[in-house]
Parts: structure tokens; C-alpha cells; sequence
């Protein structure tokens, strides 16, 4: 047995921590009993126990440096008394390299040293603006594994940069990821008992003779598929990776995803019980290691004003659902990069309802559509990894969970969903028509609201989970995106491309600041309006299940110097189960044209504008969205086009 010499280490960075002459471990201890150092040689054979020497200690913190040795022989782990785990600060976890490697047996799981070196090629995070983003949510071994994913390396960071080409081609700048840090998927019944009855190196020694008893059936594990649980969260999880090198390979999807001009947002789970100084720790890592984007933090006790106003964090996003934000910015004035995000659910179950024609739901509607803060980013989305995918939220009624094996009693038993008439799949042209129309008009309301879009992997296509609202422990076709949908619902895959350009082709649908419902633009037209049956009134009652919104603007940048040339759009809104007349406001010097609509009509049977004294309507079908855009006439009047250059000179000052 090699003997190493030690030295009095220093106590940060907290874990292991590799230099050219040896490691400095350093780990806490608020107990007295002794605790040290275990390094394994080939994985799981034990080679040596260094003892930290009260000497060692500062505060509860042990630490000590070993010369000379090697990070690529060994492998380590700590103990306090008679207890033996898992450095929370491992950079680099082995032991769970293949998915489900604790399925009859738990893992020994061991740290690894970590050589952080790496070449970035000169990437670095983009930091989009929320108003530009369009953000997808996705599993990321959910995403690639099933079999039609037509990807190489299915369910991995690999697998993931392959379909780079996929997620530009949809419009798509800003990925958030489900937990990819290290995590046990496997879950043991009774971890306690079995951890008692038999140590971790005996069930890795004998694993082969586990399998064949009937205790190992006994020690059963539940799958938690997602990950939402207490982690080893400096390290990139194993078993998504395909090389041997997790770390690597996350930071090499990092920068091919850079290079093509799209964030990586992470998501993190904390319980209760995770201290709030750890927390900012891991945020620090991998904002410095990993150089992400940004981070979704999920869990009650999160340290968010000490996470906001941490300088290093300034341009990092930063999702959650609440802030206080009088005690992040006390002077009330707007951040120079706005890095924080609303991340909640008001948006989906407010415009589910409204989709399904529930009453007294138009003034929230109307509220979301608009809905832009000054200080805070906020985050849309009418579906999310939780409760029903698009498909699903319009093609049952009830959550169908039997698959789990809770008895249906798992998952949330209201999901603001309408089935369009028949519970489940069905053939009926009618019902299919209907739902693949009440998809089109939630993938408008997402992409038409001043917030930031977050689109559901998998819901450009109709993907379906067969009424399972909770698919934490589905790792099979249930949980996995079903890529045949691109094939099968063509129709509306097309119509999430088609409104994603339209939203980045026409800025005043996310414009950087708050529209004012004046003429602040100086186009003789509100920036922002509403209408109905009439122009420029609305009725917000009750009862009322439609609306037309108009917008009239650019961003100051995209005005042509030499003409007037606002961007005019309006968009008509009827949720209700009765077609209705909409009036169109007069435009000058421009027409209104029909540009998009949620209907599958005929050659014979499209949307058409009619001119009746002077005045424009339009007749929107029932549960149907059109929108409109002012196209500007050939000739424009020399006054106009004087007028308008007359107001822009006397803005900048060159008219007094």
C-alpha cells in the first residue's frame, strides 16, 4: 500500500480539489467523532483510511492536503465514525454509470477528482433578453430515447447536441433541462433496513448472488424518473452521458448549444432540509464551470435574495416563482440586465380555462396577453412537464394515472382541460379536427402574449402521454417525446414554426418595455387597443368569450428613416362555441390582410374581410383565433409621408 505524504490543507474550496502536486480534501464535521478520508484503487477496492488529525481542523471543517497523489488511480469517499458517504461536493461521481444501476442493488458510489480543464473555443454565455427568447422545456433522456428520435447516441448530452438542427429549424433560442446533476433514480422501500443489513461494498461484491435470491425481490426500488430529489449536485449524472466522461461531455453540449446561439437553463431541486449557503455554492459551480445560462430553481426554502443579489449572478437568469423584490432592488429601478424571471403557473390554467369557454375568464385573459413587468422577466407556458402535454389537455377530462401503481390517487385532479366530447383517442373526423384547432389557438395565445413563450418538448407535434399527468417514474414511451408525431400531426408542427417566426419578425408582440394602450410610437394609433363587435370597444362581461387586440408599433431601430411605416396587428380571439363579427379598425395609408388562422379551411371557405361603409369586419368561426396585418398601400399621400418625417425631426431635436 503506497503511503502519501500529508500536510495541513486548507479548508476551500469544500470537497476535493486538484493542484499539480497533490489533492486538498476538505470536508465538514459538526461531530466529534472521527472521520477521513476512504481512496478506492479500480473502483471499489478499499486501498487506505487517512484520518484527518484534529490539527486539520478549522471550525467544523477538516481538511488536509495529500502530495503526490494521483487523480486518475483513485477514487474517493468520506467518513464520519462508522458512517460512510459520498463527498456532497464531488465534482465527478461514479458508481451509477448505467441508467437503472441500482435497480437490485444500491451502488457504491465513490468521487472522483475532477480535471476541470477544457477548451470552450472562445464561447461564453449569450444572455438573450426575456423579450427575445423562446424557450422549450425538455427530459433529457426522455427527449432522445425513443426509437423514432432518429438520433445516434438516444438518451444522452450527445444525443441531445444532435438535435441542435431540430431546435433551430422550430424557432427555439433557450432550452431549460429537467435534472441533470447526479441523482439515484432507483429508489429503495426500505433503504434504512437494507443499508443495515448489509454494507455497500458486500452489495456490489455480491450483486450477481443478490439477483438470484428472493431478498433482493423484497428490496424492490421505485423509479423517479424526473429526478426531483435530494443529489449529488456538482456532478453532471453518468448515465446521461455516452462517453466515460460526463463532465466533458455536458460542457461539450454547452458549447455546441453556444455556438448555435441557444442557453442552457438547468433546473434545480432543493428539499427543505438543504442549507442555503450549500445551495449558492452549487449555483457558483456551475455557473463558473459549466458557463450555463441560467437556472430554474425549484423547492420552499430557495435563499433567492441572496441568490439575486449575488454579483456574480448579474446577467445569469435566474427562474423562480417568487421575489421580493423591494429587498433586491430598494431604489425601484429597473436592473441593467434583467436576469430574474416569474416562473408560474397563473398563465396556463387562466388561458386553459379561457380556451375551453369558461365563464368570466376574458378580463384574465386579457391581463396575460399584456402582462410585462419592468424589474422581472415573465415566463408563459400552457403546458409543462407536470399535468397534461397539449394533446392530452384536449383529449381527456380526467388524469389516467393508473400506470404509476398509486390507485390513480397521484398527480393533480384538475387540469383545466376539455376532451372536445369523447374521452381519449378517437377517429371521429370532427373531434379531431376540433382538438388539433384547440391546439393552434393555446400555441397562439402562448406566442402572442408580451411574456416570454416556454413551448413543452414534444407539443409542436401533439405529442401524447395517454392522460398520464404525472410521469415521474415512466421511463418507457409514456415519458419519452414519441417523434412520429412529426410525421402525424404535420399540420401543427407547421403552425408552431409559422408563429414563432411571426412573433420574432414583428417586435411589438415582445417588446422590451410595457405598452401604454397611448400613441407613444407617434403613429396617430395606441400602441396596444381593444375591440370587438365594435371598434375600439370591448365588453368584458361575464358572458363574453371573445376579443380583438390590436397593435401598432416598432422598435425604433426598425423604422424606416425616410417613411411612415408602423406595424400594424390585430388579432381576433373567439373562444366561444358561436362564431362572432368582428369590426376592424380604419388604418391610414394601410389594409388590413388575413395572415394566419386556426381553422383547416378550404380553398372555398377562407376567412374573408368585407368593406361595408367604409368600415372593415371580419367574421371569426367559432373556437377559432385569425390574426391580421396592416399591409401598406402603393402610393402613400406626400402629406402623410411629410407629417410623419416633420414629428420624428422634431423628436430628436433637429426641429424647434
Amino acid at each position: 500500500m503506497k503511503k502519501f505524504k500529508i500536510i495541513k490543507g486548507t479548508p476551500y474550496p469544500l470537497g476535493a480539489k486538484l493542484t499539480k502536486d497533490g489533492i486538498n480534501f476538505s470536508m465538514v464535521n459538526c461531530s466529534e467523532e472521527e472521520c477521513g478520508i476512504i481512496l478506492y484503487r479500480k473502483g471499489i477496492e478499499q486501498q487506505e483510511r487517512i484520518k484527518f488529525d484534529p490539527s486539520h481542523r478549522i471550525g467544523n471543517i477538516c481538511c488536509l492536503f495529500v502530495e503526490g497523489l494521483s487523480q486518475k488511480d483513485y477514487e474517493y469517499n468520506f467518513y464520519i465514525g462508522n458512517k460512510i458517504f459520498v463527498d456532497p461536493y464531488a465534482k465527478r461521481i461514479t458508481g451509477n454509470e448505467k441508467w437503472k444501476s441500482g435497480e437490485y442493488v444500491q451502488p457504491l458510489l465513490r468521487g472522483v477528482v475532477y480535471d476541470s480543464d477544457f477548451d470552450w473555443e472562445d464561447t461564453s454565455p449569450i444572455h438573450i433578453s426575456y423579450d427575445d427568447s423562446i424557450m422549450y422545456c425538455l427530459h433529457l433522456r426522455g427527449f432522445t430515447r425513443h426509437r423514432s428520435s432518429g438520433v445516434k447516441h438516444k438518451g444522452t448530452f450527445k444525443g441531445l447536441v444532435e438535435k441542435i438542427p431540430y431546435l433551430k429549424q422550430l424557432g427555439i433560442n433557450c432550452v431549460e433541462l429537467m435534472p441533470v446533476y447526479e441523482f439515484e433514480e432507483c429508489e429503495w422501500k426500505n433503504e434504512e433496513e437494507t443499508n443495515n443489513s448489509k454494507s455497500l461494498e458486500y452489495q456490489v461484491n455480491h450483486i450477481d448472488a443478490l439477483i438470484e435470491t428472493e431478498d433482493v425481490i423484497s428490496q424492490s426500488s421505485n423509479l423517479n424518473y424526473w429526478g426531483f430529489k435530494e443529489a449529488y449536485y456538482f456532478a453532471p449524472k453518468a448515465s446521461y452521458a455516452y462517453s466515460n466522461d460526463p463532465c466533458n461531455e455536458f460542457k461539450e453540449l454547452v458549447k455546441e448549444f453556444h455556438k448555435n446561439g441557444i442557453e442552457i437553463i438547468l433546473q434545480f431541486y432543493f428539499p427543505d432540509n438543504i442549507k442555503q449557503g450549500y445551495i449558492l455554492e452549487i449555483l457558483k459551480h456551475w455557473v463558473i464551470e459549466y458557463h450555463i445560462d441560467g437556472v430554474h430553481f425549484k423547492g420552499n426554502k430557495i435563499p433567492i435574495t441572496l441568490i439575486a443579489t449575488e454579483p456574480l449572478f448579474a446577467n445569469t437568469k435566474i427562474l423562480y416563482d417568487s421575489f421580493n423584490l423591494e429587498e433586491i432592488y430598494p431604489s425601484a429601478d429597473a436592473p441593467m440586465y434583467k436576469n430574474l424571471g416569474y416562473y408560474r403557473d397563473e398563465f396556463m390554467y387562466d388561458c386553459r380555462k379561457f380556451l375551453k369557454g369558461d365563464q368570466d375568464m376574458l378580463g384574465r385573459f386579457q391581463y396575460h396577453m399584456r402582462n410585462h413587468h419592468d424589474q422581472c422577466g415573465v415566463v408563459n407556458y400552457m403546458a409543462n412537464y407536470y399535468g397534461f402535454t397539449l394533446n392530452d389537455m384536449v383529449s381527456y377530462n380526467n388524469k389516467h394515472n393508473e400506470k404509476n401503481n398509486e390507485d390513480n390517487r397521484d398527480g393533480s385532479d384538475y387540469n383545466c382541460s376539455w376532451n372536445c366530447g369523447i374521452e381519449g383517442p378517437s377517429r371521429k373526423r370532427n373531434i379531431l379536427q376540433l382538438r388539433r384547432r384547440q391546439i393552434k389557438n393555446a400555441i397562439t395565445f402562448l406566442f402572442t402574449a408580451q411574456g416570454t413563450p416556454l413551448l413543452m418538448a414534444g407539443d409542436e407535434f401533439g405529442n401524447s402521454q395517454s392522460g398520464n399527468n404525472n410521469c415521474y417514474c415512466q421511463d418507457n414511451e409514456i415519458g419519452w417525446v414519441d417523434w412520429r408525431g412529426l410525421t402525424k400531426n404535420v399540420n401543427i408542427y407547421e403552425y408552431v414554426c409559422k408563429m414563432i417566426a411571426f412573433r420574432k419578425s414583428h417586435s411589438i408582440l415582445h417588446y422590451n418595455d410595457k405598452l401604454s394602450t397611448l400613441d407613444h410610437f407617434g403613429h396617430s394609433c395606441p400602441d396596444l387597443s381593444y375591440h370587438s363587435e365594435e371598434a375600439w370597444k370591448i365588453n368584458l362581461d361575464g358572458n363574453s368569450r371573445h376579443i380583438g387586440i390590436m397593435y401598432c408599433g416598432n422598435k425604433p431601430e426598425e423604422i424606416s428613416k425616410d417613411t411612415f411605416d408602423p406595424d400594424y396587428i390585430y388579432i381576433a380571439y373567439n373562444m366561444h362555441w358561436e362564431p362572432h363579427r368582428f369590426a376592424l379598425p380604419s388604418i391610414s395609408s394601410h389594409k388590413w390582410i388575413v395572415v394566419s388562422d386556426t381553422n383547416e379551411l378550404t380553398a372555398e371557405n377562407q376567412i374573408e374581410i368585407e368593406d361595408s361603409n367604409s368600415s372593415c369586419f371580419v367574421t371569426i368561426p367559432a373556437r377559432s383565433v385569425v390574426i391580421l396585418t396592416g399591409e401598406k398601400c402603393k402610393t402613400i399621400s406626400k402629406k402623410v409621408n411629410e407629417s410623419y418625417k416633420k414629428q420624428k425631426r422634431q423628436k430628436t431635436g433637429k426641429l424647434k
